[in-house]
């Protein structure tokens, strides 16, 4: 039994983190980072594979978390996905820093790294997971400059991100205002 606690205690440790030689914002507010935010760029992952366009929506939670609502239309299925976890700081001494988890099923928490914000008007931000695997931009609107786009994806490109392998959405996006 003891070693099976210790499997599951690894294996959750496991889902959060910072991937090496990256680092989340400072000065971060998220009172400024609530609301709508569109996904414009990502790595494509098993849960959002089939997915486009996706919008995400963070409010505040009555208990101090963040409720988290991700809707994305599946192209397969021709039909709306939702889902809706929660957000905590990593640290609660460290609210200042982009360093979040969410979770959408019970006890287990994956990664939610903010690591480049648009400081001045919180229109745009990249986004990773616990690994380099995990990666979006985000953006309030829903849609973004074609040279901001590229600014961001070569910066995700120095970071170590596999940009090759980025999916830009947007087959539908006018569907998620609805």
């Amino acid at each position: 039994m003891k070693k099976m606690l210790f499997l599951c205690f690894l294996l959750l440790a496991g889902c959060t983190g910072i991937p090496q030689g990256i680092t989340v914002v400072d000065d971060f507010s998220l009172d400024r980072y609530l609301g709508r935010w569109h996904e414009i760029v990502r790595l494509d992952n098993r849960f959002e594979k089939e997915l486009d366009p996706v919008v995400a929506t963070y409010s505040l939670a009555p208990d101090g978390s963040v409720k988290v609502e991700n809707k994305g239309y599946d192209l397969k299925k021709q039909e709306w996905k939702s889902v809706t976890g929660r957000g905590v700081f990593v640290d609660d001494k460290m609210t200042s820093k982009g360093a979040l988890k969410v979770s959408f099923f019970g006890p287990f928490y994956g990664s939610y790294n903010v690591i480049d914000l648009d400081k001045a008007g919180y229109r745009w931000a990249m986004v990773c997971g616990r690994n380099k695997s995990y990666f979006w931009i985000l953006s309030k609107d829903s849609v973004m400059a074609p040279g901001k786009i590229g600014e961001l994806v070569a910066k995700a490109s120095t970071l170590g991100f596999d940009t090759a392998r980025l999916r830009y959405l947007g087959k539908g996006r006018q569907q998620a205002d609805k």
